[in-house]
């Protein structure tokens, strides 16, 4: 989310990031973007009954707010089909494996575990099913002997805060 915003702040970036939406309170990136300029806030979804609920509330948030595009960054809430429908080729995410290759959670430790050669991380369009939207953006690394889930996570953020911005701006040049 950071490296977005950063890259946004250049005026030849083709996206202007003007608002991050967490579902969790204390999620440390609502005060991140709050102190880099980006107005920041949470729709709780447990303050909702049911997930058509708060997902009404978050659609009929953004579009208030103006909202064209949405970039999911450590949104860890699966979109209902609902919204993923009313958002189409407008939402992208950006997930910590080389798709179609381990979906879902804990993509370091399986990769390590595979004894995968190389990880890395996918940008990709949302669709209906869980990391399964077309691929925009890879980026690649090689897996060393000595890498842990945690030393693989470190090093796939690194290429997910350089990935994550380019891909943003091819995919709001083709929406």
């Amino acid at each position: 989310m950071a490296a977005l915003i950063k890259a946004s702040q250049n005026a030849e970036y083709p996206a202007d990031i003007r608002l991050v939406i967490s579902n969790r309170p204390k999620a440390p990136g609502l005060q991140k973007a709050d102190a880099m300029g980006v107005k920041a806030i949470c729709i709780n979804h447990c303050n909702f009954e049911t997930r058509a609920e708060f997902e009404a509330e978050l659609d009929t948030f953004l579009r208030t707010h103006g909202i064209e595009f949405i970039a999911c960054a450590g949104f860890m809430r699966v979109l209902g089909a609902a919204f993923v429908r009313a958002w189409a080729g407008k939402l992208i995410n950006i997930h910590p494996s080389l798709l179609p290759k381990y979906k879902g959670l804990h993509t370091h430790q399986r990769a390590i575990e595979a004894g995968d050669e190389e990880h890395g991380c996918t940008v990709h369009w949302v669709n209906e099913g869980v990391d399964e939207g077309k691929i925009i953006a890879q980026s690649r690394l090689k897996i060393s002997k000595a890498d842990t889930p945690e030393t693989l996570t470190k090093r796939v953020q690194a290429l997910e805060h350089s990935l994550y911005p380019e891909a943003l701006a091819k995919a709001v040049t083709l929406a």
